[in-house]
Parts: C-alpha cells; sequence; structure tokens
C-alpha cells in the first residue's frame, strides 16, 4: 500500500512549497522536492513520471507550467509505479478542479484511498473510474455524437473547455486508448492522428434477480418476501436512467468500504452481525456506509420480531462496454453530407470491424 500523498507548488521566487500532505506523518526533505521538480522540469510539459530517490519509490504527477502543481505519490520499494498511474492521474484531475478555496484539501484522504486501492479493483471499478472522470466523459459524449475527430482538434477544445486547468491531454488519451474505449489512428490525407470511438460504456440499475427469484435461500426470512418483492418492482415502476444517478451509484462503487459491502449483499441478505465481520476486512463506519446505500435507494432493511435487522439489495447496477453499433448511422450522415473526408470515415469502418472480430 503506498506511504502517502503530497500536493506541491513550485515558484521560481519560493521554490517548493508543500500545500497539502496525507497522512499528516508523512515527511519528505527539500532536496527530494528539488529532485521531483527537477525530473519534470526536464521534458517541460505536464505529465507523469516515475523513480528512485534513494530509499524513497516516487510517482509524480505534473500539471504543468500553467498551475506548476506537482501530486506526488509515495509507495513502498517493492510496489510497481505503473500500477497506480491511471489512479494518480484521475486523482490529480480531481485535485486540480478543487483548487479554489481549497476545496480540494476535503478530498484528500477519499482520493488516496482509492489510489491505494486501484491495483486490486476489478473491471466493473476500473469502467467506473473512468466514466467518473469529467475530462474522460466529455470525450466519450462527443464521441458518441460524431465517431471520430482529430487529435489536433481535441486539444484545442479541450484547452478551451478547461481555460488552461487541463494539460496532460496525452495521458487522458492514453488511459482511455489502454481501456480499449478509443483508438488512435494515422490517416492518409489527414494532418493530425484521429481518434475513434472504439467501446462505448452503457451504465444502468438492473434488479438483483437472483436474490428476486430466491430470496429465502439468500438469507431473507419468508415473513418478507412480499414486502422486498414488491419494493424491487416499485422501484423499477418508475425508474428512468439517467447521468445524474450513474454518477451517484459510480461514487459508491468507488468507495472501498460501499464497495464491500455491495460485494456482499449481491449474494446473500445480510445481518449486522454479517456485517460486523466485514470489519477485517477495511469496513470501518458500518452505519455511514448502510447510509449511503439506503439515501441511494440501493438497499432496504427489514426488522423481525426479535429486532434481527436484514439488509437487503434492492437495486444493483450494471457497466460494461459495449460495441458501438450505433455508430454506423452517424458515419452514413457523414458520408452524406460530407462532413468527414471519405478516407477517414473507411479508417473508421475499417477500425469497427476489426474490434467487432476480436469480440
Amino acid at each position: 500500500m503506498p506511504i502517502g500523498l503530497i500536493v506541491m507548488k513550485w515558484s521560481s521566487r519560493l521554490g517548493a512549497q508543500i500545500l497539502e500532505k496525507y497522512p499528516k506523518e508523512v515527511e519528505v526533505t527539500d532536496e527530494t522536492l528539488m529532485q521531483i521538480y527537477a525530473s519534470h522540469e526536464y521534458g517541460g510539459e505536464g505529465g507523469i513520471v516515475s523513480f528512485f530517490v534513494r530509499s524513497l519509490n516516487i510517482t509524480s504527477f505534473y500539471a504543468g507550467p500553467e498551475k506548476s502543481i506537482y501530486v506526488i505519490l509515495f509507495l513502498n520499494l517493492e510496489e510497481d509505479p505503473d500500477e497506480y498511474e491511471d489512479a494518480l492521474i484521475n486523482g490529480s484531475r480531481l485535485i486540480l478542479k478543487n483548487l479554489e478555496n481549497d476545496a480540494y484539501k476535503a478530498l484528500i484522504p477519499s482520493i488516496f484511498q482509492r489510489i491505494s486501492a486501484y491495483p486490486k479493483y476489478n473491471d466493473e471499478q476500473k469502467l467506473a473510474i473512468i466514466y467518473n472522470d469529467e475530462v474522460n466523459r466529455l470525450i466519450i459524449n462527443r464521441l458518441r455524437e460524431e465517431g471520430v475527430f482529430s487529435k489536433s482538434e481535441l486539444k484545442i477544445w479541450l484547452k478551451d473547455v478547461y481555460r488552461g486547468l487541463l494539460t496532460d491531454i496525452d495521458s487522458v488519451l492514453t488511459e482511455l486508448i489502454k481501456k480499449e474505449v478509443i483508438k488512435e489512428s494515422s490517416v492518409k490525407g489527414t494532418l493530425s492522428e484521429m481518434i475513434f470511438l472504439l467501446n462505448d460504456l452503457i451504465m444502468i440499475r438492473r434488479p438483483p434477480i437472483d436474490l428476486y427469484n430466491n430470496p429465502v435461500e439468500n438469507g431473507l426470512p419468508e415473513q418478507f418476501i412480499d414486502d422486498y418483492k414488491r419494493q424491487i418492482t416499485t422501484f423499477f415502476e418508475s425508474y428512468l436512467p439517467n447521468e445524474d444517478d450513474n454518477l451517484k451509484v459510480l461514487e459508491m462503487i468507488l468507495d472501498p468500504e460501499i464497495y464491500l459491502v455491495l460485494r456482499l449483499l449481491r449474494k446473500n441478505m445480510a445481518s449486522r452481525s454479517m456485517l460486523e465481520k466485514l470489519k477485517a476486512r477495511g469496513l470501518d463506519d458500518i452505519d455511514e456506509t448502510l447510509k449511503k446505500l439506503w439515501d441511494a435507494k440501493m438497499i432496504s432493511v427489514f426488522q423481525d420480531k426479535n429486532q434481527t435487522e436484514y439488509y437487503a439489495l434492492i437495486t444493483d447496477f450494471y457497466i460494461r462496454k459495449l460495441y458501438p453499433k450505433y455508430i454506423l448511422n452517424r458515419i452514413i450522415q457523414q458520408y452524406e453530407v460530407k462532413s468527414k473526408s471519405n478516407e477517414v470515415l473507411l479508417e473508421y469502418l475499417n477500425v469497427l470491424e476489426n474490434n467487432f472480430s476480436k469480440n
């Protein structure tokens, strides 16, 4: 597990200034901070670097010369920096977004927690962290409309949207390429590489089917069956998928304590004593975790005459990559109105065909 996180600012007049660190006990010398600054200064642009300084294993994100903010992750010597890179980039962008009035400081503990947990994230959580990032969502949503645009156009657009706050655009694209959400390709006759939507992401709440069909076998006393099924039916009679709700659930999937409880409730109805056993696996605040799931209308609570409580999942969540068949209609429209060159559209069809054959 990582040792700690430091947010640093560099100025030519004052040198390295530590703005925040977590945990507070983390210590680093001025000499080490100077070496971190020098490592980024060599490249001059925003981005991420990893290196060793004596007994320190360091991965550092630099926001670029406009902000001169560094987000520095200290790892144990045996840890692989590559395993934390995507999470550090995502966390750093969240910090940069909340620099005003030092709003980011309250977020540091949860950001460090997510970064620390990232190497153990499953596919669901890794897709969640992609779409939970505002920059990634902007890119994905624009590609849903257009399917393809040039890398140079994308960079200009994002810099305009974020007014200099976003300088690590290449690392954003690299992350989406590695996760096979987009593909970058050169096309004859174009001055810039083209960015294609390779796989969309689908997100939706869904009923916990196995629990609904077999509530008693999964731990719910028989007296609560009708009420349990009625609550699930009532929720989905009025449920309409929407972006705000999806993002609310993604936040919970990315919270290690909430996700620990969610994974248990996907398999069984849980009594309080069952939840207490999760403390040994990192669940510190059971009541707060259950409240968040309750407020999000994901669980219900049933109490028998002995005051024993049973916690049951009312709605589950589904997120996965989706082959974008709908984009073929966009390609036809673009061909008809000549909004994209034939060479670009033909390359996109090749990209989609190759992706389809892989799936």
